[in-house]
């Protein structure tokens, strides 16, 4: 027979509808709180390099503001669902907007991580509310373990949503700004639903004309997401417009003004029409001026096809190999008339193959040799490219080289970032080349550097291809010449394992923008 001073069984309680909606909302604010973190951490990766720094401290400083929230819900007494509610509508507001917002202060704002991270504070602080009201709520229709367990299993699968959607669907088919106002509209959602359950006299006017308005700011900010993502490019980039569009891989933006036409990857110049060729004739015609006979050559990066139109211009080519990740920018430039003109229809040369493949690992897993290879990288501003100059990528490179072949390297600026340009010329020895660096003036971005390479040593003496515009046989002894305020300094080489030129290259580039 039963004791009835016992205490009844865990799971007697009976819980109401709006409860069961609760643990659901659980897993949609897990996936929105998540992705919140993910798209603030991304877009100071994207806007100020350094991806791990920037992830680290956002994250950790994410993850402080949540906890002093879960701590505030302490004093919450009352009212708890109308303050949840609350939570979510002003969730929505600023994590919805946060992308539009960090992209379009970014141009116009000197102290922009004072917008960054207030921005990180105040969305961390109300995501961490969450879970200690649902808790407090729930009380009274569940047992207190069962509470526990329930909300953090919906909570952390929630977590395992996030992470695998923004990765894989949202940011490659979405974009980040939209993505922004798409969560944003799933916190509001959570929130009218919510009122919506109660009781006729209890559905909170205030709260539900808030959300409704909210909700509509975000279905205007979704719709109108590129036109705020070229607000935010026409602050930064005073040049009109004439095609952008969002990759998986970057942001392709092109301008033109006049006859001047420029390539901006996610906001950073990669070339001005006016004096590309300076740049191309450097990086490409001091390397297959010093190959006997350069058949077969392959290009690494340079989607633009302007490296090979140099390439193409030399009459013992018969091959050239162009490994480009991004298959959008290959595309652009192969079939837009403006463009085929500035790169001589290269990519749709008959001796040209375009592969779209990540760098890093054709490499490792191709076969074949190559009498010249030409690197075109985009700087080493964050970790993905940053592993593109390591000694693994370069010896991966050493086994891809043909008897006699030459390697040539973009490497930055030797004036405005010498230990970023010395560290690449460090890490190429390192991998077992003999290096010789140079650099040329070009006016869009001043003083370049390159670095020729080949383990058997790079002759001093070349035969250059004739009709170059900038490099020929009488300047190019001057490329060679380093003044003392770019001469050599001490680096280490760049290793996968801790990528210090990254970090280098951002230090000094900063120092230098201010």
């Amino acid at each position: 027979m039963a004791d009835p001073a016992a205490p009844p069984p865990p799971f007697e309680k009976t819980a109401r509808p709006l409860a069961y909606a609760l643990i659901a909302s659980v897993f949609v604010v897990a996936i929105c709180g998540l992705v919140y973190q993910l798209l603030a951490s991304t877009i100071a990766s994207y806007l100020l390099g350094d991806s791990v720094t920037q992830f680290s401290t956002i994250i950790g400083v994410y993850l402080f503001a949540m906890g002093i929230g879960s701590w505030f819900s302490r004093y919450v007494k009352k009212d708890e669902l109308r303050l949840f509610i609350r939570a979510e509508i002003l969730i929505a507001l600023a994590g919805g907007w946060a992308a539009a917002i960090l992209f379009m202060m970014f141009p116009v704002v000197d102290e922009f991580r004072v917008v960054l991270y207030g921005l990180v504070l105040v969305i961390g602080f109300l995501v961490g509310l969450e879970i200690p009201l649902l808790m407090q709520i729930l009380r009274d229709d569940f047992d207190f373990r069962e509470t526990i367990s329930t909300v953090l299993t919906f909570d952390y699968v929630g977590a395992l949503a996030a992470s695998l959607l923004f990765p894989l669907v949202l940011m490659p088919f979405i974009g980040m700004i939209r993505t922004g106002f798409l969560f944003g509209l799933l916190n509001v959602g959570v929130a009218i639903a919510l009122i919506m359950i109660q009781p006729r006299g209890r559905r909170l006017p205030v709260e539900m004309l808030a959300g409704v308005l909210v909700a509509i700011s975000l279905v205007i900010g979704f719709v109108g997401a590129e036109r705020f993502q070229r607000l935010a490019e026409t602050a930064s980039i005073d040049e009109p417009i004439i095609h952008a569009t969002s990759t998986p891989y970057q942001r392709i933006v092109l301008t033109r003004r006049g006859s001047n036409v420029s390539l901006f990857l996610n906001g950073n110049l990669q070339f001005s029409s006016l004096d590309e060729y300076r740049y191309h004739e450097a990086l490409v015609l001091p390397n297959l001026g010093r190959v006997e006979s350069p058949r077969n050559v392959l290009i690494l990066g340079g989607g633009d096809g302007l490296a090979a139109r140099e390439v193409l211009r030399h009459p013992d080519v018969e091959t050239v190999t162009l490994v480009d990740l991004d298959p959008a920018m290959t595309e652009l430039f192969r079939e837009t008339p403006l463009l085929v003109q500035l790169n001589q229809g290269s990519l749709s040369d008959p001796r040209m193959t375009v592969i779209n493949a990540d760098g890093f690992r054709w490499v490792r897993e191709a076969e074949g040799l190559y009498d010249a290879i030409v690197i075109d990288f985009p700087d080493p501003t964050d970790f993905s490219l940053g592993k593109l100059y390591t000694t693994t990528f370069y010896r991966s490179l050493l086994q891809r080289l043909a008897p006699g072949g030459m390697v040539s390297v973009q490497s930055g600026s030797p004036y405005v970032a010498p230990n970023a340009f010395w560290t690449i010329a460090a890490t190429l020895e390192a991998a077992g080349f003999e290096t010789r660096p140079y650099h040329a003036y070009v006016p869009s971005f001043g003083e370049w550097g390159f670095i020729l390479a080949s383990p058997m040593g790079v002759p001093e003496q070349s035969d250059l291809l004739p009709g170059g515009r900038f490099v020929t046989t009488a300047s190019e002894p001057t490329l060679f010449e380093f003044p003392p305020d770019m001469a050599r300094v001490e680096a280490e080489p760049n290793r996968l394992d801790n990528q210090r030129l990254v970090r280098t290259f951002t230090n000094e580039w900063r120092r230098y923008d201010g």
